[in-house]
């Protein structure tokens, strides 16, 4: 690992200064969380845009503050309400500890954002990164952040080698982010390393002829800054196989709600069997169905596997009633339901209207 830190008071002059200046004159400053960023949207913003673009959060987040424009708001809601608007986005547990952490905050803290860094690190889903960001963006606090973005930049200025998911080099990135930052325009830095790392010096083809920090970037004087941050080391991703069983009676179709761990944690998703669908039809409702219908397998894209759906409709000759502690409930096939739904089911579902 090779690197090269000069004192913090050349860094904040060098570095510093210069992300400052060219935020003000080339920096994002209309988006929607940027308009009134109070904790609450700011802290919103954040946990939507980790692993996601921005172009993809902008429509999320103004439909998110509509129905929750604030935090009580949020914390009071069921958390059905909240995976619903967050249905498509992925990443379900951020939706969950998001409600989950608006709860604590409405009952352990009067309702009132924490300004204090230790008590918003203690939130459900909020990490050291994330919650430097929403005190730096919306009150203007002094942390370091080390997002995707910003590893990228001090990594490639200081030829920092190795993946950042390591240890060791994750270490030394935020002993460079506290290095660089500086005591004041805390809220220009942070956004400012951001947009760099978003707009000019992203992952392949780094706009480097337009990046204020070149003449002192390591990674740009190589004639390489691609090397830089390492990657993740290639691991093949595992194929699973599942069976989806879509029951349909009476224009309704049954949809069970799964665990809060795991896959799809908490969303409503079609019942996974084993057995035939005759079988289980037979053991869960007593019922001989009217037919059943197999569909062409399709793919989903998980970050350790992927996943194999085979879809079968199954047809039943009346609805049975479903017992209250089930977590199954028989839904309307003319319109989509209002629960958080994993994409492919969304995807089925469609299917499912069109073809009845």
């Amino acid at each position: 690992m090779s690197d090269s830190v000069a004192s913090p008071a050349i860094v904040e002059k060098v570095i510093a200064q210069k992300v400052i200046e060219w935020h003000r004159h080339h920096g994002r400053h209309d988006l929607p969380w940027q308009q009134t960023p109070t904790p609450y949207r700011v802290w919103v913003s954040e946990i939507m845009l980790q692993q996601t673009q921005v172009t993809t959060v902008i429509p999320y987040f103004q439909r998110f503050m509509e129905r929750f424009p604030d935090l009580v708001t949020l914390a009071d809601a069921p958390v059905d309400d909240v995976l619903h608007l967050w249905s498509g986005l992925g990443y379900y547990a951020r939706a969950r500890n998001l409600h989950s952490a608006a709860v604590v905050i409405r009952d352990e803290h009067g309702g009132r954002f924490p300004e204090a860094i230790d008590a918003v690190e203690a939130l459900p889903g909020i990490g050291r990164s994330t919650a430097g960001a929403i005190l730096s963006l919306a009150l203007g606090q002094s942390h370091p952040i080390l997002d995707g973005n910003v590893k990228r930049v001090l990594a490639r200025y200081h030829r920092v080698d190795g993946w950042p998911g390591r240890t060791a080099v994750a270490r030394r990135l935020w002993e460079l982010a506290e290095a660089h930052l500086p005591e004041r325009d805390a809220r220009a830095w942070t956004q400012g390393m951001m947009d760099l790392g978003a707009t000019v010096c992203t992952r392949s083809r780094p706009d480097c002829e337009h990046c204020p920090l070149a003449d002192g970037c390591g990674g740009h004087a190589s004639g390489e800054p691609e090397r830089w941050p390492g990657k993740k080391p290639k691991k093949a991703r595992p194929l699973r196989k599942t069976r989806m069983l879509m029951p349909v009676a009476e224009g309704r179709v049954l949809l069970q709600r799964r665990p809060p761990a795991g896959i799809w944690g908490g969303l409503w998703a079609f019942p996974e069997v084993e057995d035939s669908p005759a079988a289980w039809s037979r053991t869960r409702f007593g019922l001989e169905p009217e037919a059943t219908e197999t569909w062409a397998s399709l793919r989903h894209g998980f970050s350790h596997f992927e996943l194999e759906i085979q879809p079968i409709r199954l047809d039943l000759p009346s609805r049975p009633e479903i017992v209250a502690d089930t977590n199954s409930e028989w839904f309307p096939l003319d319109h989509p339901p209002e629960v958080g739904l994993a994409a492919p089911v969304s995807k089925l579902l469609d299917q499912l209207r069109r073809r009845h």
